[in-house]
């Protein structure tokens, strides 16, 4: 069973692999970008303003995804399963806990690779509506972000 839980600074090396093998995995789509090269340093850095939460499979870390909260916005980025772990509804239940955690959110905000008919499809499978194009965005990159709007959410970020 899949443990989710917030990252610790132990935790950051083995989230660096995990990252680099699920977005290695789309080296023959795009470039490297990063998503790959992200360097321990980096990740200390962003862990000071955003949530780090890990899926944890008996004792291995085998995904994470960070998330902050801007004016009720639950901004989701960097969401990566390893992918011997991916197909096992590990990805949901990290989306699932950002979710629980971002009460005070009104909307929850994602982007993907648009050629990526995977993602599309696990973001539009968690309710999320597709929102907006982001053409020669992040490395020069096409994303697609969606959205997930909640009625009366509580006004705290």
């Amino acid at each position: 069973m899949v443990h989710i839980r917030p990252a610790t600074e132990n935790d950051f090396m083995a989230l660096l692999h995990v990252q680099q093998a699920a977005f290695g995995a789309y080296a023959p789509i795009y470039s490297v970008s990063s998503w790959t090269t992200e360097t321990l340093d980096d990740l200390k850095e962003d862990a000071k303003t955003k949530h780090i939460i890990v899926a944890e499979l008996e004792g291995t870390v085998v995904g994470s995804v960070r998330f902050w909260i801007v004016g009720g916005v639950c901004i989701i980025r960097l969401l990566s399963v390893h992918p011997h772990y991916q197909g096992k509804g590990i990805g949901k239940e990290l989306m699932r806990e950002v979710e629980r955690r971002s009460v005070g959110a009104h909307k929850l905000y994602a982007c993907t690779m648009l050629r990526t008919p995977r993602n599309i499809l696990f973001f539009l499978s968690l309710g999320y509506t597709p929102e907006s194009l982001l053409p020669n965005h992040y490395d020069h990159l096409d994303l697609i972000c969606f959205a997930k709007y909640r009625a009366n959410s509580l006004a705290s970020t």
